[in-house]
């Protein structure tokens, strides 16, 4: 099969997975997995190297990024269970101030939303958030609003959380993580600004009654923070995030000034992502041990391994896709139609990651599945070469569309809709004026940021 066949038949094949997902509720590894195998036979992919190109493209995710998830979820496991996540809130309540709740809220999601993911970010944030209310009597929509924002962005731009992490090790960017983390700081700036605007506005449009307010506050927010005990310190509560960041930071330098001998070596082998983030998980090991959770740890494992292990079993899932489409032809015809589909650029890859998004709800699905699509930047049969985005800059990029398309919309089919909807006492309707558009609006900003900063970087 080739040419026009092929598109059609890849289209077809996305339209029917994301039919299966949706509608007939298939486990997305599964609707991959058979997708996967259905196109690389009508694609008239060689039967006998099928299975090959499906062992090759599922063991290929978990070689390059599949630790780093784990080493990233546990980190996230460990600040949440220790109250560390409560302890970075607080900082950021005391830094902010408490008469400017929208904008503490925004930042508090954000910080915490790195490491710990949306939904259990939001549960976790929300009894603060429900305490300030009736404290300085803000508004409790605009509040939780802001609140959803923040750990949004941090959820679909920043590592170490599993999209943007299996995003960039599908898109070749699995050893430069800094690299992803720093654009995805600058990329969620205009996005949480965007946010606080919409939160301010909305508030006062969008109103709960003041009995379904308070019927959800069982304590004021002092005593909230006392029911931990004793929060851990500021430093244990920032090292597990900060200390990864600052040993790939040094990798970097080392590798970009040229440091060789024994001690540019060991920069390097504590830069690289996976020993960055196990110093994370051993800073996290004595959080544990401050706090008197040690025994508790290897509970948060197993509990962390539940969670991640679909996530991990969908992104090799989606390396398999990755490579039927490669096998297939498909990008040998589309770069023979390179004029065609490089006009939309930067684009492309935000609008298929949105209409997966808002087809079957996932952020974490829509950002693998894309990614898996658009192949490594560095690869000659790649969607990524036949756009032109062949540089690490351009793939950091391509990270941040694709995350700026999974945003874009959150609505019934979405979890995260539906925990922020429930825990703020918001009716369906109201959700839809509120998460949904917020959404929309972050992922219009997050793209035009991105195209904006690829007319500058490209």
């Amino acid at each position: 099969m080739s040419g026009i066949s092929l598109i059609i038949s890849f289209v077809i094949a996305i339209v029917i997975m994301i039919w299966m997902i949706s509608k007939l509720k298939v486990h997305p590894f599964l609707a991959l997995m058979s997708i996967s195998l259905i196109l690389a036979i009508v694609a008239g992919v060689d039967l006998a190297k099928i299975p090959g190109i499906i062992g090759n493209g599922f063991s290929g995710i978990f070689k390059s990024i599949g630790i780093v998830i784990i080493f990233g979820a546990l980190i996230g496991t460990i600040l949440e269970k220790t109250g560390a996540a409560l302890k970075l809130a607080d900082m950021v309540v005391n830094c902010v101030g408490q008469k400017r709740p929208e904008l503490a809220m925004l930042i508090m999601g954000w910080v915490v939303g790195i490491p710990v993911f949306c939904d259990s970010g939001f549960v976790v944030l929300n009894p603060i958030r429900e305490a300030l209310r009736k404290k300085i009597s803000a508004n409790p929509v605009g509040m939780a609003v802001a609140l959803s924002g923040g750990l949004y962005a941090a959820h679909v731009f920043i590592p170490p959380t599993p999209g943007p992490i299996a995003a960039a090790g599908a898109l070749g960017l699995g050893g430069n993580l800094l690299l992803v983390i720093g654009m995805g700081v600058v990329v969620s700036i205009p996005v949480l600004i965007g946010v606080y605007m919409f939160a301010r506005r909305i508030g006062d449009e969008v109103s709960i009654s003041d009995e379904e307010a308070n019927a959800i506050i069982s304590q004021s927010y002092e005593d909230l923070i006392k029911q931990y005990g004793k929060l851990p310190g500021g430093f244990l509560s920032v090292a597990p995030i900060f200390m990864p960041i600052l040993f790939m930071a040094l990798g970097s330098i080392a590798k970009i000034l040229g440091i060789s001998g024994a001690f540019g070596n060991l920069l390097a082998f504590l830069g690289n992502p996976i020993m960055a983030l196990a110093i994370g998980v051993v800073f996290g090991i004595l959080l544990l041990a401050d706090t008197n959770k040690l025994p508790a740890f290897n509970d948060m494992t197993n509990e962390t391994l539940k969670i991640v292990g679909p996530i991990l079993f969908i992104t090799a899932a989606g390396g398999v896709l990755g490579q039927v489409i490669t096998s297939a032809g498909f990008v040998d015809y589309i770069k023979e139609n390179a004029a065609v589909i490089s006009a939309a650029g930067i684009f492309f890859p935000f609008l298929i990651s949105a209409i997966l998004k808002t087809a079957q709800g996932s952020s974490t699905v829509a950002i693998i599945t894309t990614a898996s699509i658009m192949g490594a930047f560095n690869a000659d049969n790649s969607l990524m070469m036949a756009l032109g985005l062949t540089s690490e800059i351009a793939a950091a990029l391509c990270v941040m569309a694709i995350a700026a398309g999974a945003m874009c919309v959150s609505h019934a089919n979405d979890s995260y809709f539906w925990v922020v909807t429930n825990f703020s006492k918001m009716t369906p309707q109201q959700g839809y004026r509120t998460q949904t558009m917020m959404t929309f609006i972050m992922g219009i900003v997050g793209i035009a940021s991105v195209y904006i900063l690829s007319l500058v970087l490209l």
